[in-house]
Parts: C-alpha cells; sequence; structure tokens
C-alpha cells in the first residue's frame, strides 16, 4: 500500500482553481481574469489585456501594462481594414 504524505494528499485532491502557479496576484481578486473571461465568453487577446491590466500592481508593473498595451494594439491592428496599397499589392502579385 502507499502511503503518501499530507501535503501530496492536499495536492492531489485540490482542483485546479484552487491553487496557482508563481504568485497569488489572482486570489487576491474577487474573481479571477480566467473565470470572468471564461463566464463571458472572451477571447485570447482580449482576456490577456484584461489579465495584464488586473495584476500589474501586484506583479509585473510597468511591463505588465506593456504587455496589455502590445495586445491593444495587435487588436486595434486586426481590426482597421487594411491600407488600399496593401490590399492591391498582395492581391497583383506577379
Amino acid at each position: 500500500m502507499l502511503l503518501l504524505d499530507v501535503e501530496t494528499k492536499i495536492r492531489f485532491l485540490m482542483s485546479a482553481k484552487d491553487k496557482q502557479v508563481g504568485g497569488n496576484h489572482y486570489k487576491k481578486m474577487n474573481v479571477e481574469v480566467y473565470e470572468f473571461c471564461i463566464a463571458n465568453n472572451i477571447p485570447f487577446v482580449e482576456g490577456n489585456i484584461i489579465k495584464y491590466v488586473c495584476r500589474y500592481k501586484d506583479k509585473g508593473g510597468l511591463d505588465d501594462l506593456n504587455k496589455a498595451k502590445h495586445y491593444l494594439e495587435m487588436l486595434i491592428e486586426n481590426m482597421e481594414p487594411a491600407p488600399l496599397d496593401y490590399e492591391y499589392s498582395v492581391t497583383n502579385k506577379s
């Protein structure tokens, strides 16, 4: 019979929702970012914007805000129509 120590038993019985790897910056929130994103069907890019803005004070500071900005810039670029000269050059390749 395999005997496990108490800590191993607790880790084995815990749900993934009960633990956080790499700090406690999400556990401090009333609603965790992943729960909010899943409940509201928020896609990956938008979810990352939310994640970095929510955690910047407790984890990455300015670096997290720059990551949020980067994802927001990508989202904006994806929403904007391509310039006419770009569309022309893509469709008329030799």
